[in-house]
């Protein structure tokens, strides 16, 4: 009786742990370069002294945040893609899905900088949402920061309960409303002049993407 053989399909991880060691290595070598400040970024969650020294808007094309900022879509991505596979939605090795997902991140992300620099020149408070915005890239970098060793650990671990993705989401949530908190106590003056311009800010252009964003993603995995 001969045997039928069953081909064995291998996912092809390699893909993802050259991206790992590429992401790590542009971590490793940002420190090196800039190991005062890194220190410093560090402790963003127990302290503002970070947001304090470094909120000059010059300092939103430096290397450090440019090295940093690959170092976040490439983090989300990967997130997102793990997500998605633990909630049944698609591969955690799938390739393909994630340079989508990685260019929709990128694509997003500049837009929404693009139409706040618009809306700002429209409503005279340049100064305000380009301090504003490095506060919001700082903190976001620093959740991308944090996530990444998690996401190389679960992307090599089969079998990952649903409640840790939610947990990081929660998590970062927090983060990201402290951020705000921390925005708003900094620039207060600035915002207390032009409240009326603020809210329409933050409901146009803070509130609506992200809804925009969600409803789309959850339609379409309907």
């Amino acid at each position: 009786m001969i045997e039928q053989l069953t081909p064995r399909i291998l996912e092809n991880k390699d893909w993802a742990t050259l991206l790992f060691v590429i992401t790590f290595a542009v971590v490793a070598m940002t420190k090196s370069a800039y190991e005062t400040r890194f220190s410093e970024f560090s402790k963003l969650i127990f302290s503002d002294k970070y947001a304090k020294i470094y909120r000059d808007n010059n300092h939103m094309k430096s290397s450090f945040t440019v090295g940093l900022f690959f170092v976040q879509i490439v983090s989300f991505a990967f997130f997102i893609q793990l997500s998605m596979s633990v909630f049944g939605y698609a591969s955690k090795t799938d390739w393909v899905l994630f340079i989508q997902i990685a260019t929709i991140l990128l694509y997003f992300i500049l837009a929404k900088y693009l139409v706040e620099k618009i809306v700002a020149t429209s409503f005279n408070i340049d100064e305000f949402v380009d301090l504003f915005n490095l506060q919001k890239v700082t903190y976001r970098t620093y959740i991308g920061v944090l996530i990444l060793p998690i996401n190389a650990v679960l992307f090599y671990y089969d079998g990952i309960p649903k409640s840790i993705p939610l947990a990081i989401i929660a998590i970062s949530l927090c983060i990201s409303v402290y951020s705000y908190f921390i925005s708003i106590k900094t620039y207060q003056n600035a915002i207390i002049s032009k409240l009326f311009y603020f809210i329409l800010y933050l409901c146009a252009l803070e509130i609506a993407p992200y809804y925009f964003l969600y409803y789309w993603i959850t339609k379409g995995s309907a």
